[in-house]
């Protein structure tokens, strides 16, 4: 194999696409999409996310990723065999489009234990702390999910996909989640049946408790369908973007890390080992006393409300 990641050719993309929804925005939009101090906090936290993702690909991911795959695909008498018993996969077409969608099986469960786990949501909700929506938002990636996301496509490599295979579909990926972050992009009509669409993707970054930890989909949407967790676009006027609980600062560092000083806020006043557990691995919004919600008792809420509002 001697094929590119494609994430090498991604960063000018970006770029790109980010000075086109800009101009269009300047010219044709309502000049709401975009706000100066915001923006330069995400482009900080993408060139950052950029550097370190990197320099960590280069050295430790792809380090573990082989010998993953070399440890659990010995070579046997000049033939890599899989500890299971099987010759590893090669690189034939259906093999690359199976790699993809298992791929995209790993990025569904990555992406909702992030939204799930506290510890894994101070990871990731830098990504969802702007309120604005737009290709500026896709690149504000938090820069500790690159410590913990390649584990969850650690058993691709085990059960014996080549990891240069898994590192490209890794890649592929990346790049499709960035281009949904845009509201220029319509209901694509019969994609929005398998396909994670644009609309699809606004749902997500909503912090309205009824679309709260939905759309977890990398590029299909199958996964939510199965696992309970999608919900279509239905011509909202106006989505309100970001978090319950922002960071209210356009301090980059400040957004990268707040959550994890709450985090930290919390495990000190903890008064046991379950509390510390909760406090760390619980759901976001989780408390002893119920002093916060975690997503589930704030829509159990609201739909309780909304049942008794239209009973009377």
């Amino acid at each position: 194999m001697n094929i590119s990641n494609p994430l090498i050719y991604a960063a000018p993309v970006f770029l790109g696409l980010i000075l086109l929804e800009v101009s269009v925005n300047q010219v044709f939009g309502d000049k709401k999409l975009y706000k100066a101090k915001d923006f330069k906090a995400s482009l900080f936290i993408g060139i950052g996310t950029l550097v370190i993702a990197s320099v960590f690909k280069v050295t430790i991911i792809s380090l573990l990723f082989i010998a993953v795959y070399e440890y659990f695909n010995p070579i046997v008498a000049g033939v890599r065999v899989n500890v299971f018993g099987y010759h590893s996969f090669g690189f034939a077409w259906y093999i690359w489009v199976l790699c993809q969608f298992l791929d995209d099986f790993s990025f569904y469960w990555y992406h909702r234990l992030s939204h799930t786990v506290r510890i894994l949501w101070a990871a990731h909700l830098p990504h969802h702390s702007s309120n604005y929506f737009n290709y500026g938002t896709g690149v504000r990636i938090g820069w500790f999910v690159t410590l913990y996301k390649p584990i969850f496509y650690f058993w691709l490599l085990v059960i014996g996909f080549h990891y240069e295979m898994v590192l490209i579909c890794l890649g592929i990926e990346t790049i499709y989640q960035f281009q949904l972050h845009t509201k220029y992009m319509p209901k694509l009509a019969i994609l929005e049946k398998f396909m994670v669409t644009h609309t699809q993707h606004q749902i997500h970054h909503s912090k309205f408790i009824p679309h709260l930890d939905k759309n977890h989909g990398g590029i299909l949407c199958v996964f939510d369908k199965i696992f309970g967790t999608f919900l279509e676009y239905n011509n909202e006027s106006e989505i309100d973007f970001g978090v319950l609980h922002p960071p209210n600062s356009y301090n980059p560092f400040v957004i990268l890390t707040h959550e994890f000083r709450d985090i930290w806020h919390d495990v000190k006043n903890s008064k046991n080992i379950y509390e510390v557990g909760m406090n760390i691995f619980g759901p976001p919004g989780w408390s002893i006393d119920g002093s916060r919600k975690t997503t589930k008792e704030l829509q159990n809420t609201y739909n309780q409300h909304s049942y008794e509002t239209q009973r009377n």
